[in-house]
């Protein structure tokens, strides 16, 4: 592993961010189309599957590349996931039935198992510990920006060209994140080479037991966020937004600036103190999105929600390598992970099933989610005792 310096923009660092922003972006700018494509297609009773199918082999995955993230390496694990990425921007125009289509969510969402699970570890290897918070902040701002583009150029070049084109596009942005890793330094420093033994997972190679604290609570908030992938779209359309990537731009963009202020933040209070604010803010949104009455009241609630999950992603993050056992770090982040694409998931699912067409039925999707926040916060206020893994953490 390279020798950390107290600075954390290093050149490597720099580009591992600007592959994630593109990567991000690729599948990003998709989301806000395929409710519309999909309904086009007649699979509008499937549109809760176009996130849940995703979220699936994103969470099954997480096994394998957290594995191989701690055996073959980081650089190959990432290069895989947006490689994913870059193939099944092309067979979107080719594969258009409905089936087709789920089929190809499912493949899709691989690239999602893959990248962010060894970019995770890769910027922890990077840093020293004392600047995780920040690090995974600045990360993630990258991310998030990448998210917050990505809808907003997905509806423009849709309403201006064609949604085949917008896929085309999403192949771009990944092809030019693979491009960026062709040089990348390999930071772990016991490689092995790939062999399909290594696709043999047991159960203690799924779950890093020491991170679950952490996974429940993002389990709990990011049901949430699959419950806004899903609905947002037609609940921005019913209020006056004729963007349907503009909640997502906005949400993103207010979380760019918090994240670095919740990171050093975390570094300096704790995470656990910045982690209850966050919920507690995720609470006020999710109400505050049910009870929207307006664009401009959504937009509002858009922002408060940025501004939660700016604090709750790169705090949970940092909190998650701070519990991990550093042999074992990909498989920590693989954990993670699972947590996210688990809560994801099941908020697309939840969103799906209670809302078809029905419109009266969104305020309610989201007080239930509202409701699951609170859960986390009982958890992490009342329940979870802390067994000083890192001093003040």
């Amino acid at each position: 592993m390279p020798q950390k310096t107290d600075s954390i923009y290093t050149l490597k660092f720099g580009l591992v961010c600007l592959s994630s922003f593109l990567f991000s972006a690729s599948f990003n700018m998709l989301i806000p189309e395929l409710p519309a494509y999909l309904t086009a297609m007649g699979g509008e009773n499937y549109k809760g599957l176009i996130i849940a199918l995703f979220t699936l082999t994103a969470g099954i995955s997480r096994p394998f590349s957290g594995k191989l993230t701690d055996t073959v390496g980081r650089v190959p694990v990432m290069a895989v996931g947006s490689i994913v990425c870059f193939i099944c921007g092309f067979l979107y125009p080719v594969l258009t039935t409905v089936a087709g289509f789920l089929f190809l969510r499912l493949i899709h969402g691989f690239s999602t198992g893959f990248k962010p699970t060894a970019t995770a570890a890769y910027v922890a290897d990077l840093v020293p510990v004392s600047r995780w918070g920040e690090a995974m902040g600045v990360h993630g701002v990258c991310f998030s920006t990448g998210l917050a583009i990505g809808p907003a150029i997905g509806s423009t070049i849709t309403d201006h060209f064609s949604i085949d084109i917008l896929f085309y596009c999403s192949s771009l942005f990944a092809l030019l994140s693979i491009v960026i890793l062709a040089n990348m330094k390999e930071t772990l420093v016991e490689k092995q080479a790939f062999s399909l033994s290594l696709l043999k997972i047991s159960r203690k190679d799924i779950i890093e037991w020491h991170v679950i604290p952490a996974s429940l609570i993002i389990f709990m908030s990011y049901i949430s966020y699959g419950a806004i992938l899903t609905v947002v779209p037609d609940w921005s359309k019913h209020l006056g937004t004729s963007n349907k990537g503009l909640f997502f731009m906005v949400f993103t963009l207010s979380s760019l600036l918090i994240r670095f202020v919740a990171g050093k933040a975390s570094d300096q209070y704790g995470r656990q103190i910045i982690l209850k604010i966050s919920l507690l803010l995720l609470v006020v949104a999710m109400t505050w999105i049910g009870f929207a009455a307006s664009s401009l009241s959504l937009m509002g609630a858009s922002v408060l929600y940025g501004v939660a999950t700016g604090m709750l992603s790169p705090t949970a993050t940092a909190w998650t390598v701070d519990l991990s056992d550093p042999e074992h770090r990909g498989k920590a982040m693989a954990t993670m992970y699972i947590a996210v694409e688990a809560g994801i998931g099941a908020g697309a699912l939840l969103a799906g099933w209670l809302f078809i067409s029905d419109l009266s039925m969104i305020p309610k999707i989201f007080y239930c989610c509202a409701g699951m926040t609170v859960l986390a916060f009982v958890y992490l206020q009342y329940i979870y005792k802390a067994k000083n893994v890192i001093k003040g953490f």
